[in-house]
């Protein structure tokens, strides 16, 4: 019997093959737009859970509250693994991590690698990151260890053994290695080259609450330990905050544990690697279903348009014996048997279209996971669901339908008009939603882009500097800025687009004190960046004599710039502010006051900010060019820097390039929406047109004496797209506010947003009224063109 039902739908399939195209491709785009989703929603939930130890593993995290102000970071002191390890029976085991930028060097190659790890001994043995060569044990259990991963050798010594030879870090330290780890996976939020050992650093020879410059990870006993672990961990942090920090008052400090397996989607606080947001995944999971019901919802039009034209074999089928069950059972095979084409058209899109679907989303997701055979399990289960979904309903009132009936006036789908209408309706309220959602987020990113940051960072390049460079600060600045196409040159702490470093300030005469995030400069940053100043003026030749780095140690003082938020938090106004004395370790003046701009992310708010005079800790330089002829300017500096920094290459980035990493997340969503918006849209297109051949075919006769009595092409078109005009605008109407809600939520997300204009509702609600509108001209010409006689005579 199957094998009946199999024949029959091929040569229905056959016979009608335009449908069976549309079909077919309504399915296989629909199925493909969430296979894409699928691998990535799987790739983000998967994060880190390949650790065997996964269960057992978790992030601390610090919290603190100083003066006026919480602040949270994913960063700890060196001394919480230990102690923790020491105090609580829970913990089993720690590891410190530290990621720095590096300049390596082998015989003539020198690269500056981005991605190289200190590490604790224990990080091969918490962490299940496979080392193919060396004792995990003991790989980085002394000083100047080191294991690089299968890429580095291969990069670094091609086919030689690398164990046992040593490479040069920092220009300084010879380093020998002693394993050979495979590259990390890339669902970790742990990315490496080069692990060195933890204990190489100066940090390590003191255990330090403060300077939270490292991520901690601890091993607990079990997984359930961690409740009992975070009750212990917050009445102890309260305990060194009041005995040994000194907290008072409102001031205090603690402790957050996250499982590992939770930090990328569900952690506010980013680590080595930005993280993505749970919501993200739920809205494209919601993307993903919305489509599949879209392509689903097509089929079923189709299959009702397409019923007209099956009244003599339905009957005949009755008249011969089928029974209901039958002729059900036919009608779910041709829908199953389709939709397993569809799939396998999907598979096909979708290997396809993999590697721009990566560029797209940002990730690294591997063609092969198409073919594996749980993901073809899960397809073929899939295409059951799809084929009940979308072959159930016309299966069901084809194979209910009496046979009488039938025969005399042919079939009918007269009771089920509304049905039809409200599924189109859904189509179009699915794609106006994702079409306004896209547009709302494109213009946020637009708004972020272009947004007048309070400096200027076009044309600005960073350049590392490191303490060999640092020896001959004036002499090297002063030789990039003397280049032709180079305007100016300073050197900060940190790049503008993140400022990191958290810091407390005192208004010695008042005795207020405030938290604020530091930024240590030279006398050229204002020049530079073009800060604007309110109040006081730049940094005089005073200010550079009292922070010369040649007097040493106490001897040094600072001279402050006090951005706006900072002046308001200490109660005074621009003009008052200058000259006032303040305290951030060392005492020093007030010499300016900046206008306010932006140091971190638009999703936060602009908070206090003091930049101060001090050469020693410069570890960018910062070079604004032209912009006329940046190839030339680049070999130039290029030229300078290989004269006078022999030790390191020369790498550079520009500024700009910084900031829009700052909004990796919205910028996939983004990609991944407005692919998806125009799938859905193309989708639903495709159901207006099969509603349309359903409503030709029913209205032919009603066409040819409406033609016969004189009625043009344009008033059938007229007549026949008011109908669908109508579903259109009301699936806008219901569309619009839920696209609204939705995008007024995601705002909020932002503490510097675009407003919601009304023209972008209208627009989208006019793009898709405009695109249904020749959807259904373009087939209902067709009928609207023909001859009258051969349509009634047909009849």
């Amino acid at each position: 019997m199957i094998r009946t039902y199999i024949k029959i739908a091929l040569r229905h399939l056959q016979k009608h093959t335009l449908y069976a195209g549309i079909n077919l491709l309504g399915l296989a785009i629909g199925l493909s737009g969430c296979i894409l989703i699928g691998l990535y929603i799987w790739h983000e939930l998967s994060y880190d859970r390949f650790h065997e130890k996964a269960h057992r593993l978790v992030r601390v995290t610090w919290a603190y509250h100083f003066e006026d102000a919480e602040n949270q970071t994913a960063s700890t002191g060196t001394r919480v693994g230990p102690e923790f390890t020491r105090r609580f029976p829970e913990v089993e085991a720690y590891v410190r991590l530290l990621k720095y930028p590096r300049v390596l060097a082998v015989g003539d190659k020198m690269f500056e690698e981005k991605r190289f790890l200190y590490a604790d001994s224990a990080f091969f043995g918490l962490f299940s990151f496979p080392l193919l060569e060396g004792n995990p044990a003991t790989v980085l259990d002394a000083p100047e260890k080191l294991v690089i991963t299968q890429s580095a050798a291969k990069k670094y010594f091609g086919s030689q053994h690398p164990i046992g030879r040593s490479i040069t870090v920092g220009g300084t330290k010879e380093f020998m290695i002693t394993g050979i780890a495979a590259d990390a996976p890339a669902n970790s939020q742990i990315q490496f080259d080069f692990v060195g050992s933890f204990t190489t650093l100066n940090a390590a020879r003191e255990e330090k609450w403060s300077e939270a410059n490292y991520l901690t990870f601890l091993q607990l006993h079990s997984p359930e330990a961690i409740g009992p672990l975070q009750a212990k961990i917050r009445a102890y942090s309260e305990q060194v905050g009041r005995e040994e920090l000194q907290l008072s008052g409102n001031n205090y400090m603690t402790y957050q544990l996250e499982p590992i397996t939770e930090v990328h989607l569900y952690s506010p606080l980013d680590g080595f690697e930005p993280n993505s947001s749970i919501t993200y995944i739920w809205v494209l999971a919601a993307v993903a279903l919305l489509i599949l019901l879209v392509a689903c919802v097509n089929y079923t039009n189709l299959s009702t348009a397409q019923a007209a034209g099956r009244s003599a074999e339905i009957g005949m089928r009755k008249v011969m014996g089928a029974s209901r069950r039958d002729i059900f059972f036919q009608f779910i095979s041709e829908a199953f048997l389709l939709s397993l084409l569809a799939v396998a058209v999907a598979l096909f899109l979708s290997f396809v279209l993999l590697p721009s679907f990566n560029q797209l989303a940002g990730r690294q997701l591997e063609q092969e996971l198409l073919f594996q055979p749980l993901t073809l399990l899960l397809l073929l289960g899939l295409c059951a669901v799809v084929a009940m979904l979308a072959g159930a309903y016309p299966a069901m009132v084809l194979s209910g339908s009496k046979v009488i009936g039938i025969l005399k006036k042919g079939f009918t789908f007269t009771g089920q008009a509304g049905l039809r209408k409200g599924l189109i309706v859904f189509q179009f309220v699915i794609s106006i939603f994702l079409l306004i959602a896209t547009a709302i987020i494109l213009q946020q990113l637009s708004f972020i882009q272009n947004k007048a940051l309070g400096y200027s960072k076009e044309h600005v390049l960073e350049l590392p500097i490191d303490a060999k460079m640092s020896e001959n600060y004036d002499a090297l600045r002063d030789a990039l800025e003397n280049l032709p196409g180079v305007r100016s040159v300073a050197g900060a702490y940190e790049a503008p687009t993140h400022i990191g470093w958290s810091d407390g300030l005192t208004a010695l005469e008042s005795g207020k004190r405030i938290s604020i995030n530091a930024m240590p400069a030279d006398e050229h940053l204002v020049k530079t960046l073009n800060l604007s100043l309110l109040a006081g003026e730049d940094f005089t030749q005073r200010d550079i004599q009292l922070a010369d780095p040649a007097l040493q140690g106490d001897n040094i003082q600072y001279t402050y710039m006090l951005n706006e938020a900072a002046v308001r938090a200490l109660g005074w106004t621009p003009q008052q502010a200058i000259g006032k004395r303040v305290a951030k370790g060392r005492e020093g003046i007030v010499r300016a006051v900046v206008q306010d701009f932006h140091f971190r992310s638009l999703h936060e708010p602009i908070g206090p900010l003091a930049i101060f005079m001090d050469k020693r800790l410069a570890g960018s330089f910062f070079v604004k060019i032209d912009g006329r002829d940046v190839p030339a300017t680049l070999a130039r500096l290029q030229g300078v820097w290989g004269a006078r920094v022999a030790h390191r290459p020369f790498d550079y980035k520009f500024l700009d390039d910084s900031y829009t990493a700052l909004y990796k997340a919205e910028q996939s969503i983004a990609g991944v929406f407005t692919t998806f918006a125009t799938v859905a849209i193309l989708l639903a297109c495709l159901g207006l047109f099969a509603l349309t051949a359903y409503a030709m075919v029913q209205r032919t006769k009603e066409i040819g004496i409406r033609k016969v009595l004189g009625a043009t092409v344009a008033d059938i078109l007229a007549l026949v797209s008011l109908d669908f005009i109508k579903l259109v605008l009301l699936a806008i109407a219901i569309a619009i506010p839920l696209a609204y809600g939705a995008t007024s939520k995601w705002l909020e997300g932002f503490s510097y947003k675009i407003g919601l204009a009304w023209w972008v509702f209208g627009l989208a609600g006019l793009v898709t009224l405009l695109i249904a509108v020749l959807t259904v001209c373009l087939q209902a010409l067709k009928t609207a063109r023909a001859n009258p006689v051969k349509n009634l005579r047909s009849e």
